[in-house]
């Protein structure tokens, strides 16, 4: 964000909450207008997840967890705060943060342009040869962002 504000980049990936801090900020607006756009080819995402151990010592404590979680106004607001998408769509709807227009603004309505990053296996559908493993995985991107 710093660099947008100050270094003259004008593009460059990026997490909604990012963009909504940026837009907020009415002097960074001025020296350079920021707004999001998904290409026609797709974006990657994600949707986080919380579990449960299989031997967790406080297992009502745990659903009860689960189930505050999955509450539409706590859905609604955290969706207002990063920029995203509640992973319950009954927070769209009257929620003061989040508003009306919310999931809307947040890209509801782009759900198919999105491609969910999956934990790369050894093994899949896809691929007759194969997947690459996680470990490895991990291993080139770090030599990819090292520089080897």
């Amino acid at each position: 964000m710093d660099d947008f504000k100050n270094e003259g980049v004008v593009a460059s990936s990026s997490w909604p909450f990012q963009v909504n801090i940026l837009q907020a900020d009415k002097a960074a607006m001025e020296k350079t207008p920021i707004a999001s756009t998904i290409p026609e080819e797709g974006a990657t995402g994600w949707a986080d997840t919380t579990m449960m151990h299989a031997e967790a010592a406080h297992p009502n404590c745990a659903y009860m967890w689960m189930e505050h979680s999955v509450n539409p106004k706590l859905q609604g607001d955290l969706a207002a705060w990063f920029g995203s998408v509640p992973a319950v769509t009954a927070a769209c709807k009257g929620n003061a943060l989040l508003t009306d227009a919310g999931c809307e603004t947040n890209g509801l309505q782009n759900f198919e342009k999105i491609h969910f990053w999956r934990t790369p296996v050894a093994k899949c559908a896809s691929q007759s040869a194969g997947c690459v493993p996680y470990y490895r995985w991990v291993s080139d991107m770090i030599a990819v962002l090292g520089g080897r």
